[in-house]
């Protein structure tokens, strides 16, 4: 073989194994490619639905339950999850009972998750995890006092072997495990935050449906970087979170309070203003909270008979005997509001107890007193007749006091500052809203600079 034949040889060697090279290349793109197409971002799966469930079961919040499980069933969601934060529920059991049988036959996968840390699920609240498909809960909640288990479909719901436990007592996330109360949740740790409530609904199948919720992918560096899919947030409404604050018994409790308070103080100061406005739409909102929480209804009948107490003083502008049996009824009226629900106490903190007796003592001590003197401290009220009358002191008088005249009580005060003792005689010297300036019959001091040692000594 010649030189040329030789070169000629090696030349279409060079070519052939130039062209395979690029063919291999090309494969190995398209491969990679391939792959990659078949494995989708976390933005490509279906997002998984957060409805929060907050405070006291009431009306509106069990709706909002129901109208969520509708929503997501039909917004493309593979999965919905309650997350619970609830000491009890004041909806009917039969009302209760239809919210787990929502649950339990939704077209769409529903998880309990009892979070974040701190939550509880306590009273009808714990039995949400009877009938849903995934439980979990973080480290650090709790739940229990589940009372008597709801019927469903005929059957009973249950907790499995914890069912005994869980009636009267609570327990945290150990024990929960270890009772069997979680279902279809395989981390030993807790679900502390939402991130990993998806990572455990990843690869359950439930009802035929298998969930995926995360996606795996190599870094750089060639390690394992997990993602998660998309986590849509819904709670109430501005409306709906309006009635559910004001359902809940501290705020009820003191609008009801309020809103009568203000309603008095608007009748005592001869008009329809700002305080009877405010006072009528607190009242409302009161009476609304009230009739959705399970109350003694004497309890609401004391405390409105506390305010007609206290208007007899307010009348007279002295705080006396009537305003003393009127702030103890509101107190004990205040202490025995609330039944219990779900064998458990509804008692307030104290803190409201504090806050809303100190309110009331202090309107109708010092406030409501002084604000209705000065609404009709007005130099001509048609009481001018009585100026240079005699009266009796009912009480000493210094500077102010009760006395009585054509046999009347009145709140009076010393004029130019010469006190009187009980019982002593004085006249009526003038005038000031419904307040009388009195003076001894004798001894009566010329100027405020003259200071005189009560009548009758």
């Amino acid at each position: 073989m010649t030189p040329e034949d030789q070169l000629l040889k090696f030349s279409k060697t060079v070519r052939v194994g130039a062209i395979a090279l690029i063919i291999g290349a090309a494969g190995l793109s398209m491969n990679a490619g391939a792959s990659a197409e078949s494995t989708p971002s976390a933005d490509q799966l279906a997002p998984v639905d957060i409805v929060a469930v907050s405070g006291l079961l009431d009306d509106v919040v069990v709706a909002e339950i129901e109208t969520a499980i509708d929503r997501s069933t039909t917004n493309g969601a593979q999965a919905i999850v309650l997350q619970v934060n609830s000491r009890g529920a004041v909806v009917s059991r039969e009302r209760m009972a239809k919210v787990l049988e929502k649950i339990s036959s939704a077209a769409i996968p529903v998880a309990v998750w009892v979070g974040p840390t701190g939550a509880r699920a306590y009273g009808l609240s714990a039995q949400l995890l009877t009938v849903a498909d995934v439980t979990a809960m973080a480290p650090g909640a709790r739940i229990g006092f589940s009372g008597e288990l709801l019927s469903v479909g005929g059957a009973q719901v249950s907790f499995g072997s914890a069912d005994s436990t869980l009636t009267n007592s609570s327990v945290g996330f150990s024990d929960a495990r270890k009772l069997g109360v979680l279902k279809n949740v395989g981390t030993d740790e807790g679900v502390p935050v939402v991130r990993n409530m998806l990572y455990a609904l990843d690869g359950l199948t439930i009802d035929g449906q298998t969930l995926d919720t995360i996606v795996e992918s190599l870094d750089s560096s060639g390690l394992v970087v997990r993602d998660a899919t998309t986590a849509r947030f819904f709670k109430l409404g501005v409306v709906g979170q309006l009635m559910h604050t004001v359902a809940s018994p501290p705020v009820a409790y003191l609008l009801f309070a309020i809103g009568l308070s203000l309603l008095v103080f608007e009748f005592f100061t001869a008009g329809i203003g700002i305080a009877g406005f405010v006072g009528a739409v607190c009242l409302v909102l009161g009476v609304y909270g009230l009739a959705a929480l399970p109350v003694h209804l004497w309890a609401v009948a004391l405390i409105v008979l506390s305010m007609f107490a206290l208007a007899i003083d307010v009348q007279v502008g002295v705080p006396r005997l009537w305003t003393g049996i009127g702030l103890g009824l509101f107190t004990i009226a205040s202490l025995t509001l609330y039944q219990p629900i779900d064998g458990s106490s509804m008692r307030m903190s104290w803190l409201t107890l504090v806050c809303g007796i100190a309110m009331m003592t202090l309107a109708f001590i010092v406030g409501m007193p002084s604000m209705v003197r000065t609404r009709f401290a007005t130099p001509t009220i048609g009481r001018e007749w009585m100026i240079g009358m005699e009266g009796i002191a009912q009480s000493d008088i210094s500077p102010e006091g009760i006395v009585i005249v054509q046999s009347a009580q009145w709140h009076a005060r010393t004029n130019r500052s010469t006190p009187l003792l009980q019982g002593a005689a004085c006249r009526v010297a003038a005038i000031d809203g419904i307040t009388l300036e009195v003076e001894p019959l004798e001894g009566a001091a010329r100027d405020y600079r003259e200071m005189r040692k009560p009548a009758s000594e």
